[in-house]
This record gives structure tokens, C-alpha cells and sequence, in this order.
């Protein structure tokens, strides 16, 4: 039997500006999207491949979601890390430094969208 990713959900306060910032800082497409009565589903995903980021909105959420300090993320790679980390520094997105885990090891930083999501940007 074999298993593949098809997506993965996080949950947002402000829809627009997550899909906003997901489009602008990560190059992501609406792919499909889903009106209920009290949250909508909006499915992103890159050109290449087929895994999707579902952005939960719930109508009704007040308060901003707890992510707690499990560390998860997702991550995506690209070819050209400088050049990725600073367009996002001159896009004024929150990025950590440029660093690796050891010395041969590829290089990447954190970005956090605007939920404090954090999204690891790896050299490709």
C-alpha cells in the first residue's frame, strides 16, 4: 500500500492577509476553496507537485490560535536561498537568520507568517 501527502492544515485569524503573504512571500496559488457556514477552506499550492496548505478561517474565532512550542513547520526549498532571504527582509516578513546544522549540511532560515506559523526556506 502506498501513501502520499496530499495537504496539510493550519489555522488562520485573518484569511486575506494569510493568502496575501502566502502568495507574495512564498509564490503559492489558490488552488481551490470551500464556503461553509461558519469557516471556509482556501487550498494553496506551488507550480510543481501536487501538495496543498489548506487555510483553515474560522467565522467565529476571536482569539489568536495557541501554537505552542512544539517547533513544528513546514518547509519548502529554493534555488537561490540569498536571494529568497532577502526578498523577504525587503518585504519586512519576520526571518531568522541564515544557518545550517552542520558544515556540509544545507543552509536555511525561518519565516513566520502572519498567524506565527514558521516556514523553513531550505537551499535546494
Amino acid at each position: 500500500m502506498d501513501y502520499k501527502f496530499v495537504h496539510s492544515c493550519i489555522r488562520v485569524m485573518d484569511l486575506e492577509a494569510s493568502i496575501e503573504f502566502y502568495q507574495n512571500a512564498l509564490g503559492l496559488k489558490e488552488s481551490r476553496r470551500k464556503e461553509f457556514s461558519d469557516f471556509t477552506l482556501v487550498y494553496l499550492k506551488a507550480d510543481e507537485g501536487d501538495f496543498e496548505l489548506e487555510l483553515t478561517y474560522n467565522h467565529d474565532q476571536k482569539e489568536p490560535y495557541i501554537i505552542g512550542n512544539g517547533y513544528s513547520h513546514i518547509a519548502l526549498t529554493v534555488d537561490d536561498l540569498q536571494k529568497s532571504y532577502k526578498k523577504h527582509q525587503d518585504m519586512g516578513y519576520k526571518v531568522g537568520e541564515i544557518t545550517s546544522l552542520s558544515e556540509g549540511s544545507n543552509a536555511y532560515y525561518f519565516i513566520s507568517d502572519p498567524d506565527g506559523y514558521d516556514i523553513e526556506i531550505i537551499q535546494g
